[in-house]
């Protein structure tokens, strides 16, 4: 049964009144005024939008009519003191989650991070001459130590590395590509429409699953200006397959001087094997390979900061430089901060990458994570018996397509039964602060051990405990 909406719309108080009303005015002594003006407009509209959605007299909370009292003013200019970005705890056993961050930052990026900020830097100062400097030159000896390669340069994420590669190299003229590497990534970017946009024209060779040397070779012409290999990160063609591998894509490029782009998406500089992975080339050994320009992301299996890592020889790297689009699409001092803290990380060695959380969350024992379950379950029994935990064996993900194949096995908590309904549950450790979140399955919320820092086991169980 519909109701008159018009006559609930018309019963909210005006702004003025509820401002002059004692309760509001009290306000006004520990509040500015402005602030407790807007945090009245929202409460306000907000009961109209509530209005607007009831389609029944009998659904809609007659609060709608009520004047507005301190305690709501008040919670809602605590609401607005929140930041909307803010941290959230990583219980879903994906490791590079994209909707919640990717990568964490290691102690020394996140410390290297907080210094850019707060001080003045030679972001481009040279201080040995007194000269203007390149603020490149932060990471580029990095870069170089590390890949092999000759040269390297960063923008602000790897589908702009890719963008700024074709538009350099290939704009207005021709880019070929195996119809089996038409990759799209995350939020609906598709390498077909970042060529477009780049002014370069796609050319396909080969079929989905199998493209061979001579599809490349047959479609070199005259407006052929380069040759781009795709690593397939987040997904996987299988069974009846063929695709050229790098070695002799760089034989082809060399015998008709072309530039070699490879973009592998998440570049790694471990050995797979090292973080118990199945086997995929380092961005060492596709330099190595023969790829003229190398492009990856900084916050994915690297484990850094958000960035678009360009490697490859001086003479493509210098013009990518001098290329006005690279300015519009340059990192910040916050970016190169977190940037060369990680990658020092890499020249220092085991110890020092151990520091990183995405490489420690993927070197973690089975033994180490069973040790947080146990540990989790044991401190919520002593503390509140109103849930019943279980330690179990499940599996995490890499994610940040990467690996999209690979299941790493873990240890989870499994809260298998509760008083409330599990997506009420899962809905109530959402709206805490930090927010959990967590994954379900079969019916049972599983709290993932691999993903969660050191100190969020220690606070997890009083976060459980607090839901009873």
């Amino acid at each position: 049964m519909s109701f008159d909406k018009k006559k609930f719309l018309r019963n909210i108080p005006a702004v003025d009144k509820i401002m002059k009303n004692q309760e509001a005015t009290e306000l006004f002594e520990e509040f500015p005024r402005e602030m407790v003006l807007n945090a009245v407009k929202l409460i306000l509209d907000e009961r109209r939008k509530k209005i607007l959605n009831y389609g029944s007299s009998d659904q809609m909370n007659l609060d709608g009519v009520k004047l507005v009292n301190k305690e709501e003013i008040i919670q809602k200019i605590d609401q607005m003191k929140e930041f909307s970005l803010k941290r959230v705890i990583n219980a879903t056993g994906i490791i590079i989650h994209t909707n919640i961050g990717r990568a964490p930052l290691s102690e020394n990026a996140v410390n290297a991070v907080i210094k850019a900020a707060k001080y003045y830097s030679n972001l481009e100062y040279d201080i040995a001459t007194g000269n203007r400097g390149k603020r490149y030159t932060h990471v580029k000896s990095l870069l170089q130590d590390i890949t092999g390669a000759e040269s390297g340069i960063v923008v602000n994420n790897n589908a702009a590395a890719v963008l700024l590669c074709l538009s350099t190299f290939a704009k207005g003229y021709e880019v070929i590509i195996s119809r089996g590497e038409l990759i799209e990534i995350g939020g609906s970017f598709r390498i077909p429409e970042i060529m477009q946009q780049s002014g370069a024209k796609l050319v396909e060779v080969g079929s989905t699953n199998r493209t061979h040397i001579e599809d490349y070779k047959n479609a070199i012409n005259e407006k052929t200006k380069m040759i781009l290999k795709v690593h397939t990160s987040n997904y996987r063609v299988v069974g009846f397959t063929s695709e050229v591998g790098l070695d002799n894509l760089n034989k082809l490029a060399k015998d008709y001087k072309l530039p070699l782009l490879l973009d592998m998406g998440s570049g790694n500089f471990m050995p797979a094997e090292e973080l118990g992975l199945k086997d995929e080339p380092t961005v060492q050994e596709e330099v190595l390979s023969g790829a003229d320009i190398v492009t990856f992301s900084g916050d994915k299996l690297l484990g850094g900061p958000q960035a678009g890592i360009i490697v490859g020889k001086n003479i493509y790297i210098d013009t990518l430089a001098k290329n006005p689009l690279n300015r519009a699409l340059r990192v910040d001092k916050l970016t190169l901060a977190a940037l060369e803290a990680t990658l020092k990380a890499y020249v220092l060695g085991d110890e020092a990458t151990a520091d990183i959380p995405v490489i420690k969350m993927l070197k973690m024992s089975e033994a180490e994570l069973k040790n947080r379950a146990d540990h989790v379950v044991r401190t919520v029994k002593n503390k509140c018996s109103v849930f019943e935990l279980s330690v179990c064996k499940d599996s995490s993900q890499v994610g940040g397509g990467a690996y999209p194949l690979h299941n790493i096995p873990t240890y989870v908590v499994s809260l298998d039964s509760t008083p409330l309904s599990v997506n009420k549950f899962e809905s109530l450790l959402r709206s805490l602060n930090p927010p959990v979140i967590v994954r379900i399955k079969k019916d049972r919320i599983l709290f993932d051990m691999r993903t969660l820092l050191d100190d969020e086991v220690e606070i997890l169980p009083d976060i459980i405990c607090s839901l009873a």
